[in-house]
């Protein structure tokens, strides 16, 4: 297939073309940035978002889009200034895959745009699923996700399957929220945070992209879905595996007022958290690589 991916260069991006080009998929990364490409190279890189740009024709017959652009939301604090770029660098991102759909002679079999499990909420006691489409949460991550996804939903209106990548705690030894979490262990100075009751939905980055691999294949999958392991985990326990994985101490603890002084409003993605299960992966067939987090754990600090 011709897959078209945009925030292509970023953590999930560059794995899941490195996976999509494995599987011979033709892969096309849309990029902000010009970025010359050589009959050899394996990926095409397309560039967009720009006014000088005008990628309709090398996206003529793409059977995929993928959407993963969007503004990092742990990379500081979330100030007045930095929420509106979270919020609007998403829906520059959809508005303009729509904005090239629209134009494309051949209508793309389905839009896949990425997501969180931020837009249910945050509970100590509450299981979600994705049949949980009704009463998301009324703080900062919910409200943006909830946005994000009704803008991405108008892709419907062509007649295209659109889903809704859910994403949790992506767990990758150099990238995304693990590295800043074993840290402090890796230092001897790793303990519970917070209450350590609060639950993380996490997720290998292997089955992140063999899920969306899997989504391609199977058609009848659409709208929201949740990539999370069938097994979150507490905080503590979260912890305690981790410790373990790096043979180092699991005793000093992080107050939550600390991270709420340290960190401000973006400290509820550690103090806070949801208990979210993969249910439509899983009623779909779906064979998680690693569903148990010590054996998660262990292949990325092996």
């Amino acid at each position: 297939m011709k897959i078209a991916i945009s925030g292509g260069t970023g953590f999930v991006g560059k794995a899941l073309a490195d996976h999509l080009l494995k599987n011979n998929h033709e892969v096309i990364i849309l990029s902000r940035k010009l970025i010359h490409t050589n009959e050899t190279d394996d990926i095409r890189y397309v560039q967009w978002l720009s006014g000088n740009s005008s990628p309709i024709q090398e996206l003529q017959d793409t059977d995929i889009f993928i959407n993963l652009a969007g503004e990092s939301i742990n990379s500081g604090r979330w100030t007045e200034k930095r929420k509106a770029k979270i919020v609007n660098s998403r829906l520059e991102s959809v508005h303009e895959l729509l904005d090239i759909i629209n134009k494309l002679d051949t209508k793309p079999k389905a839009l896949i745009n990425a997501s969180a499990i931020g837009i249910y909420g945050t509970s100590f006691e509450t299981i979600f699923t994705e049949k949980d489409n009704h009463g998301f949460g009324n703080d900062f991550l919910s409200k943006t996700v909830k946005h994000w996804e009704k803008e991405a939903d108008k892709a419907s209106q062509f007649g295209i399957r659109t889903v809704f990548c859910r994403f949790g705690i992506i767990l990758d030894k150099q990238e995304g929220a693990l590295p800043k979490i074993a840290f402090p262990y890796k230092s001897f100075i790793g303990g519970p945070i917070g209450n350590g009751r609060q639950w993380m939905s996490w997720i290998h980055i292997e089955d992140v992209v063999k899920g969306i691999s899997f989504i391609i294949e199977n058609e009848q999958i659409q709208g929201p879905i949740n990539f999370t392991s069938p097994n979150p985990v507490t905080m503590t326990e979260f912890g305690k595996t981790l410790a373990s994985a790096l043979h180092r101490p699991h005793w000093f603890p992080v107050p939550s007022y600390a991270l709420r002084l340290l960190l401000g409003e973006m400290s509820t993605l550690v103090i806070d958290g949801q208990k979210v299960l993969p249910n439509k992966l899983l009623e779909n067939g779906y064979q998680f690589t690693y569903s148990n987090l010590n054996l998660a754990l262990e292949n990325i600090f092996s």
